[in-house]
């Protein structure tokens, strides 16, 4: 029988080394906990980079997928399936915009969101060319177009040429974004709360002054919500906390829990600016992906997740805020419901390791914030059992 080391072995032989894995093979998972082959229980707060929103193994969402297998699993956008136009429905009566195109990640998401924006310019004035304002240290995907509006310039080389990146401007200081507005500003894109970039969430006074400058100069404003919507921060959408809507709006990660699709949705204002042509997919809105979709949306209201995310992550809130208090090593807490970090004066990388050997998942977000996004089904029980882990780590 094959063991772990043999399958790391053979990944290191035939997948791309484009990351530094740990050195485990996970084998199934069960509530909030993953096993490696070896049996070994690890409690995860982590969720696979905040998409296991339901944890896992849930059984009315593991029912849904073998039904849908059972039925179709894809027929391309050539023509329409049912559980396509039934996830739409909710997301469009969810979020109070109108259009929903489905992509298969994140980062196809951000792409098509910004093909709107520079389509809803173009087709007011095609003589000149667009550009997008973004924010530093912001994080949107790694193909091009994705890249060219992320902030972080480590990301960008050898990969985006400098004249096709965004302008980018200073998070949270609004003074900054208007300054570099001209009238080649096509779209104004930046996470309501920065994930990558070390957990942090947006201003309010930030969001509803962007949201009055687009609609001064008719730019379009984007909201990626890949990481930070879906229930994370205790609203279905993020900025449902702060009351500014986006022109156009990023999903995935916690959309599929694990299936991978995306979508970004698309308000009135903007919703003819891509017509047949314009833009596809082979496998987006496929009736399997759009399936899990639709079965979250309505396991997120029957189970009453967004009341239990503000409940467990106030519980969240208060037992960093101790763990703070009590280590000189870390030197700022921030976030909003379970999508919360603690950034240290040194970097997390030991630490992130340590607790993986104490049976904890954590993931880092930059080299010295460790950043806590678990299944949103997570206890107040799960916590006191991950600040136990954290503190004993701490105290090596």
């Amino acid at each position: 029988m094959k063991k772990m080391q043999d399958y790391m072995d053979q990944a290191e032989k035939v997948i791309l080394k484009t990351y530094n894995r740990f050195p485990i093979v996970f084998e199934k998972g069960e509530g909030v906990c993953l096993y490696d082959m070896e049996g070994k229980r690890y409690l995860d707060f982590g969720a696979g980079i905040a998409v296991s929103a339901l944890g896992y193994s849930n059984d009315a969402y593991k029912e849904a997928l073998k039904d849908q297998i059972d039925l179709l699993i894809h027929t391309s956008n050539l023509y329409y399936n049912k559980p396509a136009v039934e996830a739409a429905q909710k997301i469009v009566a969810a979020s109070g915009m109108d259009k929903v195109f489905f992509t298969n990640s994140g980062t196809e998401a951000i792409e098509g969101a910004l093909k709107v924006a520079r389509k809803y310019a173009f087709l007011k004035d095609p003589s000149k060319d667009y550009e997008f304002i973004a924010m530093n240290q912001s994080f949107h995907g790694r193909s091009q177009g994705a890249l060219s509006v992320t902030g972080n310039a480590h990301y960008q080389e050898g990969f985006v040429p400098v004249p096709m990146r965004a302008v980018f401007a200073d998070f949270n200081d609004l003074d900054d974004v208007c300054s570099k507005i001209t009238d080649k500003t096509c779209g104004i894109i930046c996470e309501v709360v920065q994930g990558e970039g070390g957990i942090y969430p947006a201003d309010k006074e930030f969001l509803s002054g962007l949201r009055k400058i687009c609609d001064e100069k008719d730019i379009l404003l984007i909201f990626d919500e890949v990481q930070c919507g879906m229930g994370r921060c205790g609203s279905l959408f993020a900025h449902d906390l702060y009351g500014v809507k986006p022109d156009v709006m990023a999903l995935a990660k916690g959309l599929g829990c694990g299936v991978p699709v995306g979508a970004f949705v698309v308000a009135e204002k903007a919703a003819h600016a891509l017509v047949p042509g314009d833009h596809g997919t082979t496998y987006g809105g496929n009736p399997f992906a759009c399936a899990a979709v639709s079965k979250i949306f309505d396991l997120m209201e029957s189970m009453n997740l967004i009341d239990h995310v503000r409940k467990v992550g106030a519980y969240l809130y208060e037992k960093l805020e101790g763990l703070k208090e009590s280590s000189p090593m870390i030197t700022d807490h921030r976030g909003i419901g379970l999508m919360q970090g603690l950034e240290f004066n040194v970097p997390v990388g030991p630490i992130v390791s340590s607790a993986l050997s104490e049976g904890l998942i954590l993931i880092s977000a930059g080299a010295n914030v460790i950043r806590f996004v678990p299944p949103l089904v997570i206890s107040e029980g799960d916590v006191d059992e991950m600040i136990g882990v954290l503190e004993k780590v701490l105290k090596k």
